[in-house]
């Protein structure tokens, strides 16, 4: 299954029917290795454009992109630029967020802890990478990375191991970063995650700015869609999901009350269209084909006429560091 896993778009099944019919110029946001901008166009989507950062996946696509005449095409840079790369209106928008497994399978990425490797994580293999961030970074800003990102409730303890590690070896593969993390916690029972899961997610969402560019991105296809255009957005674990969730609340004007004592809001014009107040996810049959689709949620949006509203990182609720209350 792990061979076929990058080849596997999770949720493509209910995506597409929440979003039919398909018709017209869609973006794959996120494009890995390609199944959603197929999927659409099986669907019946007349173009899609494909948008990476990640060379990898443009490599790869180079192999059989030809097959579809031109109407898969692939765009260098980041869905929060998705308007820009664009350039012109779009009838959907596909986003599915957080790592691919084509580079959680690479050891050379440094995504995975599962395997030895480079302590990389760079999405778009340029910039500061996992190691720079571990090795040079103060022990209290390394904290609040693996506290905010992570939600990891012994971040300073880690933290304070990391530095002292750093000091005897600096970090360059991601079994040392491990079993650094590891030791920090206590040993996981029969069916719990590794010990260094979020640490590496909270220090991966760090290098790459994921959760700004998911805000970003948010308003970059609110800009961009067309009045009846769509947005689906998949997730993979609760902070992105909390960040979709409340996006889709605000822009639909279907934002809970904090308790019904609170004063009346003032009226909102939606500037979407909720398919459904809850997130969808996996049935019996994906988990089977798929079991890397456990934790995915997809929640879709339909765009009104309403004017477009700049990304709010605090109304979306995108962690900030904090300086206490952590042990």
């Amino acid at each position: 299954m792990a061979e076929n896993a990058p080849h596997i778009p999770v949720l493509l099944r209910p995506l597409l029917a929440g979003v039919a019919p398909v018709e017209g110029f869609w973006i794959d946001g996120t494009f890995g290795a390609g199944g959603y901008a197929k999927g659409l166009i099986g669907a019946g989507a007349d173009r899609v454009l494909g948008i990476d950062r990640d060379p990898l996946a443009h490599q790869m696509a180079a192999a059989w992109l030809p097959e579809f005449g031109g109407r898969i095409s692939l765009a260098m840079g980041t869905f929060s630029d998705l308007d820009t790369l664009a350039g012109q209106s779009a009838d959907g928008v596909v986003l599915d967020l957080g790592v691919s497994s084509m580079q959680l399978d690479e050891a050379g990425r440094g995504f995975s802890f599962q395997k030895d490797g480079p302590l990389d994580m760079r999405m778009s293999q340029s910039g500061p990478s996992a190691a720079d961030l571990v090795n040079t970074a103060p022990e209290e800003l390394i904290a609040d990375i693996l506290y905010n990102y992570g939600e990891e409730r012994a971040s300073r303890r880690i933290a304070r191991a990391i530095v002292a590690a750093r000091l005897v070896q600096p970090f360059t593969t991601t079994l040392q970063l491990a079993e650094v993390v590891a030791k920090q916690l206590p040993r996981p029972k029969f069916g719990e995650s590794h010990p260094a899961t979020r640490s590496f997610q909270a220090i991966r969402i760090a290098v790459n700015a994921e959760f700004d560019q998911l805000a970003e991105g948010l308003a970059a296809a609110e800009r961009i869609l067309k009045p009846g255009g769509k947005l689906a957005v998949v997730t993979f674990h609760s902070l992105e999901d909390r960040i979709a969730k409340r996006f889709f609340q605000l822009a639909s004007g279907a934002e809970p009350a904090a308790n019904r004592y609170a004063p009346a809001r003032d009226s909102v014009t939606p500037r979407f269209r909720l398919i459904s107040k809850k997130a969808v996810g996996p049935d019996e049959a994906e988990l089977a084909e798929n079991p890397r689709s456990r934790s995915a949620k997809l929640r879709i949006g339909i765009r009104t006429d309403a004017a477009p509203l700049p990304a709010d990182p605090q109304a979306l609720g995108i962690p900030r560091f904090v300086k206490k209350g952590r042990s």
